[in-house]
């Protein structure tokens, strides 16, 4: 006799979830949903959704193994209803008015949702280093909310690369030593990669139906989609390329899609991998001699620091974050992030892997596509429903501080101390993208000048009174002041012959 439903999210997909934790498996009745409102609140990419759906499936059967009896609906299935309220109350219809536990949703869509259903018990997510509570009682009042300061603080009340109280390496951050540029006489492997078994074989043909009109090349599909698997691509990431992680991870190469990342942020954000896990295992790598200090501080600083911060500024600033736009940005966002069809070299790489792969690593999302669209003026809400939509690591939750926050300041310097943006100088200097590209870096105006140099003095321009305010900015506002009238006039004719054509 079942006396409990359960439900588990797609982005929950951990045996010792809370809203499992202390249940008789014989007296439950968990719930798993493929729902059409999920899939389709934004035009996912067709390998994001594959991954969702078939690592979805799979811990279902994890479950089973594990003695739960779980009730699974696929998107395709006779009366699936297309929303997670309405199956929740078709499955009590069918089983009887069980009450409901589901553990706290990671997007504030969704927990709006469970919020609405009757008989609902919602536990904390404890899968993360620090609750949004005890984020929000950190971060209220602070004059200034710096990612650095959080990072410190976590860094003491977990012991990651401590020594008692002090910074194993001698310094808390090392960033700076994390910014080589790649050179094609590297010599790099490629994440681990998983052929398709049976039930990723049907995800494929299912979304390959259902979504044809998706942006993504859907196949080759090589995710992984077990916990096993997951654990395999993150330990192959550790013995073959983490040790040089630091020093390129700020690169960029025409073709190497993922030069020393680990490319596994997708498992951790469904709940394949264990973010804690993952931060000590580095961590030990490093003291046991098999990483330098910038390698592990490095990936360390992405998961305990940026991942943990980016979340508690989420949940303090919901729902009206999502709607922040400082800069009073307006322009729609250019079709050339869907197709790609633009002669700038930078911004076709980009795109054209984050169609294939599902997958840009940060530097590629924040100074190239980001910051084209920070430079151009693209409504921030346009820019975050692209984002979410065309990462497999894309949740809100992760994905819109770093858009409205750190990569379009729509928030006005919440999150960032200052707008991320960039000439062609930064792009050329950690990239090879210039050296084919039909524009010429080194010009500032004239048809043949780099776009990114004429919309970068442009967007100085627009906003000099602000960024003169700004400490980290007034260089580059007084620089602008000095150039003479007729530099001035046609740095704006060029943008503005640009951003005519773009529209």
């Amino acid at each position: 006799m079942k006396n409990q439903l359960v439900l588990i999210l797609g982005d929950q997909l951990t045996p010792a979830i809370s809203s499992l934790r202390g249940l008789d498996p014989a007296r439950t009745l968990v719930l798993m949903v493929e729902v059409a409102a999920e899939a389709g609140y934004v035009a996912h990419h067709r390998k994001k959704l594959a991954f969702v759906f078939s690592a979805m499936r799979h811990f279902a059967a994890e479950l089973r193994t594990d003695g739960w009896d779980v009730e699974y609906v696929r998107l395709d299935d006779v009366g699936n209803s297309g929303s997670l309220a309405s199956e929740i109350e078709r499955f009590r219809r069918r089983y009887g008015q069980l009450p409901l536990r589901v553990t706290e949703a990671g997007e504030h869509r969704v927990a709006e949702i469970l919020r609405s259903v009757a008989d609902v018990t919602i536990v904390p997510d404890d899968r993360f280093f620090i609750s949004s509570g005890e984020f929000a009682a950190w971060a209220e009042g602070r004059s200034q909310l710096r990612m650095e300061h959080f990072y410190r603080m976590m860094r003491r009340r977990t012991g990651l690369l401590m020594d008692g109280d002090k910074p194993l390496g001698g310094k808390w951050n090392f960033d700076s030593d994390n910014r080589n540029a790649a050179t094609r006489d590297l010599m790099m492997t490629r994440p681990l990669q998983f052929a398709p078994d049976g039930v990723t074989r049907e995800v494929l043909a299912m979304v390959t139906e259902n979504f044809p009109d998706n942006f993504g090349t859907l196949e080759p599909f090589w995710f992984a989609v077990t916990r096993s698997d997951a654990r395999a691509a993150f330990e192959d990431f550790v013995s073959t390329r983490l040790a040089r992680f630091g020093d390129y991870q700020d690169a960029m190469l025409v073709g190497e899609k993922f030069l020393y990342h680990a490319a596994i942020a997708q498992y951790l954000n469904v709940g394949l991998l264990d973010a804690r896990r993952l931060c000590w295992v580095v961590d030990s790598a490093y003291r046991t001699g098999k990483i330098p200090i910038n390698a592990a501080e490095g990936f360390i600083r992405q998961i305990l620091g940026w991942r943990e911060y980016v979340r508690g500024i989420y949940w303090w600033r919901m729902p009206g974050y999502a709607d922040e736009n400082a800069l009073g940005a307006s322009r729609p966002l250019p079709a050339l992030y869907w197709t790609g069809d633009t002669d700038m070299t930078c911004l076709a790489s980009c795109v054209a892997q984050t169609r294939e792969e599902a997958y840009a690593h940060h530097i590629q999302r924040l100074m190239v596509t980001g910051n084209f669209a920070l430079l151009v003026g693209v409504d921030p809400a346009e820019v975050h429903r692209w984002y979410l939509a065309v990462y497999a690591d894309a949740y809100e939750w992760v994905e819109l501080p770093n858009t409205i926050g750190m990569s379009q300041f729509a928030d006005g310097g919440l999150l960032a101390s200052k707008p991320y943006a960039a000439s062609g100088a930064y792009i050329n200097r950690m990239s090879d993208y210039c050296r084919g590209c039909r524009y010429d870096v080194k010009s500032r105006t004239g048809a043949n000048a780099c776009p990114f140099n004429f919309l970068y003095w442009d967007f100085i321009a627009r906003h000099a009174t602000m960024l003169r305010a700004n400490p980290r900015m007034r260089m580059a506002a007084d620089s602008w002041m000095r150039f003479s009238d007729a530099e001035r006039k046609n740095v704006r004719a060029s943008a503005r012959n640009f951003l005519d054509a773009l529209q």
